[in-house]
């Protein structure tokens, strides 16, 4: 499963499980992958600690029930995943600047974290907006064989490439 060379999961073995995941998640649960809905419904739960009429009374909450579901540990289940796995594959990296960041914008711990906090949350609204995320649309959508799922996926790949371009696209700083 891992690559001798560098300790790293092989792109079609982790595709391929992926994949299975998808199926095996429609057969035994009945849904298929989702996340942003968990956000939301997150913040819906932190909410209800100071304001529970307020959050009774949006649309949003009515259609969407702030609580613990199936979706919301699907997402606790993919931290802790991805944490075990680079654990055990020895490639778990604690680390606040990555060099490619450090070398664009500079060893500021604040300033990544503010602008990784505003692009978090852009992500998130436009996930909503869009009435999912990629694992939703992306993922659930082309197992399905949807063409919106195609559309979609395709849309956010090309977005990232866009904006990974625009950021990364000069050299360093300097």
């Amino acid at each position: 499963m891992l690559s001798p060379k560098d300790k790293t999961w092989s792109p079609y073995i982790a595709g391929a499980l992926t994949g299975l995941t998808v199926v095996l998640s429609v057969l035994i649960a009945g849904h298929f992958f989702g996340a942003s809905t968990t956000y939301a419904r997150s913040a819906g739960m932190l909410e209800k600690i100071f304001s529970p009429q307020h959050v009774s009374e949006l649309s949003y909450f009515q259609k969407y029930t702030p609580k613990i579901d199936w979706q919301w540990m699907f997402v606790i289940g993919v931290i802790l995943g991805g944490f075990i796995s680079s654990k055990l594959g020895g490639t778990f990296l604690k680390q606040a600047i990555p060099p490619m960041w450090e070398n664009r914008f500079g060893p500021s711990v604040k300033l990544r974290a503010v602008l990784a906090f505003t692009g978090g949350i852009l992500v998130l609204f436009g996930a909503r907006l869009a009435g999912g995320c990629p694992s939703g649309h992306g993922l659930s959508g082309m197992i399905q064989m949807s063409v919106s799922g195609y559309i979609a996926l395709f849309s956010f790949f090309a977005g990232g490439i866009i904006v990974a371009n625009i950021i990364y696209r000069r050299g360093g700083r300097g």
